[in-house]
């Protein structure tokens, strides 16, 4: 059985603990000194009782697993750490649970279930992937397979759980397709009841023959998908019916569309719900659109190259956040080998590059800015290590803090927030 290693105290919680002796003590001594407390006295002991209560619940906030997927070159399947956001510290708990190629996963909104594409061309003798779903043993980090469906496509590459916990939601990239499936009340997959199929192709011959839906994500008053589709040039934007027997429509829906041979992949919506950013793989690109909150359309403002100007070499784009204080977005270049940084205008949602950072790694596939806002984990896909960064979020600047992570092509990483085991 995985234990839980003793909490670490940070620097901050210290200080704090030491003030709140402090201010205890002070109370003490007055009380002491009158026999009859004063409405001054009074107040001081409801803000020492008030401190008192609040301070463990702040500090079990800061208590999380994170799950990394992986490709299955040289790894096993999906891998679990414990991570502790007041001290930035990881502790490896080892092979969460084998399965074949779990390059993407998604976790249910009760925190129970944990759900992963599995990115093959073949799932039994069908052009299908998979999605595989488990249970969560939050004490130990293990997870438990339940069950496992065909995708309805080739090689799945994106998985997302709705809101409410009812349907999971796949890109199928070389399928050229997205499909849904109801979740049942164990955590299991029923299959997909939905199944929506792109057809067409783009510029570049070699890479969009036909239509690779690369992305998949809803937006917040669950009404939009929208459908990054690099074989295409498009980001589709579909009605959302989670109480419908046809989940996605219509067949033609609105889209935005790209530069030529651009290759849009993944998508970040703005805490705001005003914005939206989509970052293109082929282009090295990021692009900024205004969204219409009633018709979830798109209207593009700007785009913005996520390479330094004298890079001259191949270069890929792959994963697109935007920092929980809406204030800056990251976007990671693969060639490169870094994650860019921009600082967004509140105004008017353009970008402004603000620095490009080294990943200290090779082919950063994606990367993780864990859900306190301090800290980016960059997944080094090739060099086979996760390295964390600090964030300055007053600048967005990113700064190693000297840790690696030594996992087999890591190219996932998703955060649960947990209790703190006593």
């Amino acid at each position: 059985m995985l234990l839980w290693g003793q909490p670490t105290v940070s620097p901050s919680r210290a200080k704090f603990d030491s003030s709140l002796h402090e201010f205890s003590e002070c109370v003490s001594i007055i009380c002491m000194n009158n026999s009859r407390p004063s409405l001054q006295v009074i107040h001081l002991l409801i803000v020492l009782v008030l401190l008192t209560t609040l301070t463990p619940a702040a500090s079990a906030a800061d208590k999380y697993l994170f799950y990394v997927g992986t490709e299955n070159t040289q790894s096993k399947g999906i891998y679990a750490y414990r991570f502790d956001s007041s001290t930035g510290e990881s502790t490896p708990l080892g092979l969460a649970a084998e399965t074949t190629n779990p390059s993407f996963l998604a976790l249910h909104p009760n925190g129970k279930y944990l759900y992963a594409v599995n990115e093959v061309e073949k799932y039994q003798g069908e052009n299908s992937g998979g999605v595989s779903a488990f249970s969560i043993d939050r004490a130990t980090g293990k997870l438990t397979f339940l069950n496992e469906v065909p995708s309805r496509g080739a090689d799945p590459c994106y998985v997302i759980v709705d809101a409410e916990g009812k349907h999971v939601l796949v890109a199928n990239y070389t399928g050229g397709s997205v499909a849904v499936f109801p979740v049942l009340e164990d955590g299991r997959l029923r299959e997909a009841t939905t199944l929506v199929q792109h057809h067409g192709h783009g510029a570049n011959p070699q890479r969009q023959e036909g239509p690779h839906p690369h992305s998949i994500d809803l937006s917040p008053d669950k009404r939009h998908a929208y459908v990054d589709d690099l074989g295409l040039d498009e980001l589709l934007i579909y009605d959302y019916h989670p109480g419908k027997d046809r989940l996605l429509g219509p067949d033609n829906p609105p889209f935005a569309k790209f530069d030529a041979g651009a290759g849009p992949r993944h998508f970040a919506l703005h805490p705001s719900g005003r914005l939206a950013y989509v970052v293109a793989e082929m282009a090295s690109t990021v692009s900024a659109f205004s969204v219409d909150l009633k018709t979830g359309t798109l209207n593009r403002l700007q785009t913005i190259s996520t390479l330094p100007t004298d890079f001259k070499g191949q270069n890929d784009d792959a994963e697109i956040q935007i920092h929980p204080n809406g204030k800056f977005l990251y976007a990671s270049n693969r060639g490169h080998d870094s994650i860019a940084v921009f600082s967004i205008d509140p105004a008017r949602g353009v970008l402004t590059k603000v620095a490009d950072v080294l990943t200290q790694g090779k082919i950063p596939r994606s990367f993780e800015i864990d859900p306190t806002g301090t800290y980016l984990l960059a997944e080094n896909e090739r060099s086979d290590n996760i390295v964390v960064f600090r964030i300055d979020e007053s600048t967005g600047g990113l700064t190693p803090t000297g840790q690696k992570l030594d996992v087999p092509s890591p190219v996932c990483v998703k955060f649960l927030k947990v209790p703190v085991m006593k």
